[in-house]
């Protein structure tokens, strides 16, 4: 198989290709598997490593480690500083993630088109059903549904009257392990390592793995190719060089990366890096009277879809002890009785489609992203409604006790207290915060304020585009990772007709 790691070069290689990918997560792989099914010669670039099921066990700490950037710890600075984990890895965020795959909501894809001039949006469907069918994307079936979710779709949907759903997973093979974002040991995930990565390299695509992209080879406007420098297994630049040569430049590195190496490039747009989006999230867990061992199903399998158009969605996320710890309150023997009745907790995680926005910026001329975020207060207002929400679906169940994460009231033991809880006077600082799926930072649309034409293609340059979530121009409310995909192989089919 056509990969090659660039930790064991032991001079400086160039390569010549019609396309040089940066990037294996869900827009680069896509974009490398449809190129190369043309029949155009692909190298994809990806900077971490390359791990399936053999070398998986679902271990956190190899996990953090190997998959994760920054050991898990990439984030934003501002108020409150924020923790967004990444993927550094074949297949990247999809192969940390939990497999959601949602298709993004109608009211969305229209103001993209009809708004923001993002043209085509209304019209994925087919580019959707290619990929549900490719990545077997169903919703969570009985046997990984498991005990938690039963009980809180039947608080959800019979008590409280609101609307809810299995969510809908790129999987095959699953064997429920629950441990989807430490890398699935079975495979049965259909992250882009064990999907269209290898589909690109059936196709004649080649893969290096521990190859960081430096910097975007410019003729004037006009983009001819990439140079990457080797990497050793650890992560640090051996010395050695890779030049691919290319009329075709597609960035794919992520909305926190794909700006930061743009700028570095020496690409210059008003609006490049700017309009950041992410899904500030924080999870509440809740303890109750009898066993529900959520490790025993997958972690994300049931979906709250009541407040979405609100910019609210609540779902199951289940993960191990050694990670959920922290989210566990108390001190000395309450919190050793707490952690011991782990068997006895659920976890959902409550996520917002923010208002806010930030700004990434490169830290120089290393391609290295700055990315500066600050939560408003009606986004704040916003988590805390998610919460309230989740603590009322909770004890709803028959929860004993619910774990919030604000500081100010961390531990509710009525659903009378929730109200207390929405008066809270909380600072961003003082809620749990977390984000997922950062986007929009090289947005796609009509040119007065958009970096990329509709088709993926940066404004003012030639052979060169963007294939990630920096292409959307707003928060897309849902897990994003299937409509990158969509959105992509669109793209990419209109570029195999077009030419670089």
């Amino acid at each position: 198989m056509p990969v090659y790691d660039a930790s064991t070069l032991g001079r400086d290689h160039r390569i010549i290709a019609d396309a040089a990918i940066i990037g294996t997560g869900a827009g680069g792989a896509v974009a490398a598997a449809e190129l190369a099914r043309a029949g155009w010669r692909v190298v994809m670039l990806e900077e971490g490593g390359y791990f399936t099921g053999t070398r998986l066990e679902g271990d956190v700490r190899f996990a953090f480690a190997q998959l994760y950037r920054d050991g898990g710890l990439t984030g934003t600075v501002g108020r409150p500083p924020i923790i967004v984990p990444l993927g550094r890895c074949v297949g990247g965020t999809t192969t940390i993630n939990s497999g959601t795959c949602y298709r993004t909501p109608d009211f969305v894809l229209e103001e993209w088109e009809r708004v923001l001039g993002l043209e085509g949006a209304t019209e994925l469907d087919e580019h959707y059903r290619a990929l549900e069918q490719d990545l077997h994307i169903e919703p969570v079936p009985d046997e990984f549904y498991g005990p938690a979710n039963k009980l809180i779709q039947n608080a959800v949907e019979r008590v409280l009257g609101w609307r809810g759903s299995r969510i809908p997973r790129n999987a095959q093979g699953c064997l429920g392990t629950g441990r989807c974002a430490f890398g699935c040991p079975s495979d049965g995930k259909l992250a882009m390592s064990v999907s269209k990565v290898p589909e690109a390299i059936a196709h004649g695509a080649d893969l290096w793995v521990h190859a960081r992209a430096r910097r975007i080879l410019l003729d004037g406007r006009r983009a001819f190719g990439v140079v990457a420098a080797a990497l050793s297994d650890g992560g640090r630049p051996t010395g050695t060089r890779i030049d691919i040569l290319a009329p075709l430049v597609v960035v794919a590195a992520g909305a926190l990366h794909t700006p930061a190496l743009l700028q570095a490039s020496g690409v210059r747009h008003p609006w490049l890096g700017r309009n950041l989006h992410l899904h500030p999230a924080t999870r509440v867990l809740a303890l109750f009277p009898e066993p529900i061992r959520g490790w025993r199903e997958v972690p994300q399998a049931y979906n709250i879809d009541e407040f979405i158009p609100q910019g609210v969605f609540i779902q199951g996320q289940f993960v191990p002890p050694e990670v959920q710890a922290a989210a566990v309150p108390g001190f000395g023997a309450t919190y050793r009785e707490r952690m011991r009745a782990f068997d006895r907790m659920a976890s959902f995680g409550a996520l917002i489609s923010d208002e806010s926005a930030g700004r990434v910026w490169s830290i120089g001329h290393s391609g290295r992203p700055l990315a500066w975020y600050s939560l408003n207060s009606r986004d704040r207002r916003k988590l805390l409604f998610g919460i309230a929400r989740t603590a009322e679906a909770f004890f709803a169940a028959g929860a004993q006790e619910v774990y919030t994460g604000v500081a100010t009231l961390p531990i509710l033991r009525s659903r009378a207290e929730i109200a207390e809880l929405e008066r809270c006077r909380v600072s961003p600082s003082q809620i749990e915060v977390m984000a997922f799926h950062p986007m929009g930072t090289a947005r796609s649309g009509a040119p007065q304020w958009s970096v990329c034409d509709p088709w993926g293609k940066v404004y003012g340059y030639r052979g060169l585009a963007v294939a990630d979530a920096s292409l959307f121009p707003t928060s897309n409310r849902i897990n994003p990772q299937l409509t990158i995909m969509a959105l992509v192989r669109r793209n990419a089919h209109r570029w195999t007709r077009e030419g670089p």
